[in-house]
């Protein structure tokens, strides 16, 4: 830890958002800067190798959150990978870029934050991380890009109807994280990064955030302002920790109320998710003797020309339709991984195959964070909302028609084509329906008695911002992190103007 104890600002998360709200902090000349990341270095072969993702999701990088039980999942509880290390969630994540739909951010009806205000700070953070499609995609990605008629397969987007290669933020197939592309060039403009200290709560003066107090007992003051980017659970976590919060429910943990908030931790959601496992010949990766020679040369293939299976992101393409095919607007997202996936138990398993799931680009149902007598309780309340049910339904069958339009090799091993009614379908994705990884809103900005203001400041307190997915009013119609850089870069904007 670093000796110093005061700086101007304390940014608590060095992930997507907090590295680029860090960056433009110190790019601004605000002054000396500490970012406080509770996990440990990003330097790490597994976190620059694509393929690694898939040995660092369960591991000491990971937070390893798991949700509460899901009513309407049977009281299933799901597996919540949150990334704890610098680079955060986008140092474990399978690097997927899209900006989301412009009508995502019109809907949120908030001054700031339209999609014409919002595209410019897109080109800003594209012009660092330049995201680009994927070189060497498995044959069975290429074709998604034949259906629906003139998308090519370089330009799946939410926008319409459309499937191919995803946009990766990888640069020569290497993970190019906001850690690489803000916070890195930044550390001789003011910044200091702490690592290995988890930030519990925050010190105020009356209504004004003077401090982070950490774990294990130490603390950083703050001249002139905390930024929390810690996540959708982090944030809020660390607020109510705090005092700030639904105020019954504080005193219920013998917490001192700083400010009732009631709204701080509410509106907790995910892109709900359940997939379709496939095998077959050709249809994708896998442990078979057919492909040993890949798997034996692929280290030296990554090491010496950044080529081979490892220089895969695992979801290497997609899809983006609607569900019942009656409208031409996109209401499901398929992340296509062409590796099989074992359903049987095993992790590693014989097998060639690939995986294609749907999930619900704008879910209606939602849930709450809060702090409990066990801990934290995270309910993303999963398909309480019936709508969000009936759209995987329609969505799984129109996939399945997809797949076989675009001649991917393979047959459905699981759950299998006889799985086809109503009531079997439900009951599967009951059963197997988890999120893509994307929890968001759980300190929506908007007006009123909203916990963030449009400029994300957190409302009813001084030297306080939010910047991270947790301000976000409803998810975007895709994978998030890069509108979660977007809001830490427009913070660092919003911040410098506001104090000056």
């Amino acid at each position: 830890m670093s000796g110093q104890t005061e700086y101007d600002f304390v940014v608590v998360g060095a992930g997507s958002a907090g590295c680029a709200v860090a960056a433009g902090l110190a790019e601004a000349g605000l002054g000396t800067i500490a970012v406080i990341e509770a996990g440990q270095s990003d330097a790490h072969p597994f976190v620059k190798i694509p393929f690694g993702l898939i040995w660092l999701m369960g591991s000491k990088r990971d937070w390893g959150f798991k949700s509460a039980p899901q009513k309407a999942l049977g009281g299933r509880q799901i597996n919540i990978p949150r990334g704890k290390m610098v680079g955060g969630s986008g140092s474990i994540n399978s690097m997927v870029w899209f900006r989301g739909r412009a009508d995502d951010f019109n809907a949120w009806n908030l001054p700031g934050w339209h999609w014409s205000d919002v595209e410019p700070a897109f080109e800003d953070v594209e012009a660092r991380l330049t995201p680009d499609t994927f070189d060497a995609p498995h044959p069975s990605v290429r074709k998604l890009g034949s259906l629906f008629g003139a998308n090519t397969p370089s330009n799946p987007t939410p926008e319409r109807e459309s499937g191919g290669v995803f946009r990766f933020n990888m640069r020569r197939n290497r993970r190019w994280s906001a850690a690489d592309a803000f916070l890195r060039p930044a550390l001789d403009k003011g910044i200091t990064l702490v690592t290995g200290q988890e930030v519990v709560r925050l010190g105020f003066e009356g209504k004004t955030a003077k401090s982070v107090i950490f774990a294990s007992g130490g603390q950083i003051k703050a001249r002139r302002g905390v930024i929390l980017s810690a996540g959708a659970i982090g944030s809020p976590a660390i607020l109510l920790r705090s005092g700030v919060g639904p105020a019954k429910d504080l005193a219920a943990q013998n917490i001192d109320v700083v400010l009732d908030a009631p709204k701080v931790g509410a509106n907790l959601h995910d892109h709900p998710g359940a997939g379709l496992h496939f095998t077959g010949h050709a249809s994708g990766y896998g442990i078979a003797w057919r492909q040993a020679a890949d798997w034996a040369l692929a280290p030296l293939q990554y090491l010496l020309r950044r080529k081979g299976r490892l220089s895969s992101p695992t979801v290497e393409g997609g899809l983006f339709f609607n569900a019942t095919g009656n409208d031409s607007t996109p209401n499901v997202q398929t992340h296509f991984i062409p590796f099989f996936m074992n359903w049987k138990g095993p992790r590693y398993a014989p097998g060639e195959g690939f995986f294609a799931d749907v999930c619900v680009c704008r879910p209606k149902s939602r849930g709450a964070l809060r702090l409990t007598d066990d801990g934290l309780s995270i309910d993303f309340n999963l398909l309480s909302d019936p709508a969000d049910l009936d759209v995987m339904v329609a969505g799984i069958r129109r996939l399945r028609s997809l797949l076989k339009e675009a001649g991917i090799a393979g047959v459905e091993g699981y759950p299998g084509a006889d799985c086809d009614s109503d009531a079997a379908l439900r009951e599967y994705i009951q059963s197997h329906c988890g999120t893509a990884y994307h929890p968001v809103g759980t300190l929506g900005m908007g007006e009123g008695d909203a916990p963030v203001t449009p400029r994300l400041a957190v409302r009813g307190l001084e030297n306080l911002w939010v910047a991270d997915a947790s301000v976000m009013p409803s998810i975007t119609s895709a994978n998030t992190n890069a509108p979660a850089m977007m809001i830490g870069y427009r913070a660092g904007q919003f911040i410098a103007k506001d104090v000056a």
